[in-house]
């Protein structure tokens, strides 16, 4: 027969240590699913909550970046836009490479933003940073749309552009986005719990990573010696397949594709060990 305090230990839910380096809770995930849409709501929510404008901004910001390009590279610099329109040119790179920068900047702050949640209640600390990658999709969904209103106008007066079959790749190429900015993301919070200064390394290094990205210039401005550099950043591959598969221009490559892939699982797999080796001392170290 159970004892009277053996019946009142029969709990639902058993939090332990977990015993592995690598584990990516995913049926704690679909358990927390509500949590996570919370999450994703509140980013969404706040991110514009006392603002005039409001959302709009989504659309302002490339559309503001976009003719600053367009006048200092395109115009004064004279960057070459391989022969395509520099609107089009410019905020193609601009959306691919807004999302990846939001999805990075955003993780990289989730033990520090987040410290006095994860003291006080449990539940799966990698839902914070899967929401700021989810609730960005809104953002990059949006500015996705101008440059779609902008590409389709380009196409009804008669543009000299190629779109192909690959853009049925997109969603593939927003995965390695989301993918790879959730890499970089985990890895720098968990950093930035002992090493404070490494906020202020991403803000710095986002800026300089975009010039190394084809983002303002198009691969064939590159001196043939300074390619290899270029090529190396993972991203650079997946901003050339997005603007060829509209534009058809820019540096198609199957390997360079799957360079990219293997990078992001190799990266989301390397951030989430450091992510749940760090969540067991976080409380400790904060």
């Amino acid at each position: 027969m159970m004892k009277p305090r053996e019946a009142h230990d029969q709990w639902d839910l058993v939090v332990t240590p977990k015993s592995k380096l690598f584990s990516f809770p995913i049926h704690e995930l679909w358990r927390y699913r509500d949590l996570l849409l919370m999450f994703v709501k509140r980013d969404i929510v706040t991110m514009y909550k006392q603002t005039i404008l409001g959302p709009l901004w989504f659309v302002i910001q490339p559309i503001m970046t976009t003719v600053v390009y367009m006048v200092v590279f395109g115009g004064i610099a004279g960057i070459s836009t391989d022969g395509t329109p520099r609107v089009l040119f410019y905020s193609a790179g601009i959306v691919t490479w807004n999302y990846f920068s939001e999805s990075f900047t955003s993780t990289s702050k989730t033990f520090i933003e987040n410290a006095n949640l994860f003291g006080k209640v449990y539940f799966p600390r990698i839902i914070v940073p899967l929401s700021k990658v989810i609730s960005g999709l809104l953002k990059f969904i949006v500015q996705f749309l101008f440059f779609a209103v902008v590409f389709t106008y380009h196409l009804y007066i008669g543009t000299d552009i190629h779109p192909n079959s690959y853009i049925f790749l997109i969603p593939f190429l927003v995965c390695l986005m989301a993918g790879i900015g959730l890499g970089f993301g985990v890895i720098f919070t968990s950093l930035t719990t002992k090493y404070r200064d490494l906020i202020f390394l991403v803000q710095f290094g986002i800026q300089l990573l975009m010039y190394a990205t084809p983002v303002i210039y198009p691969m064939s401005a590159i001196p043939k010696e300074y390619k290899i550099y270029i090529m190396i950043n993972p991203v650079t591959h997946i901003v050339e397949a997005f603007r060829f598969a509209f534009l058809g221009v820019g540096h198609w490559s199957w390997v360079g594709l799957g360079y990219s892939a293997i990078f992001t699982i190799a990266l989301v797999f390397i951030g989430v060990i450091i992510f749940n080796r760090v969540e067991k001392t976080f409380m400790d170290t904060v």
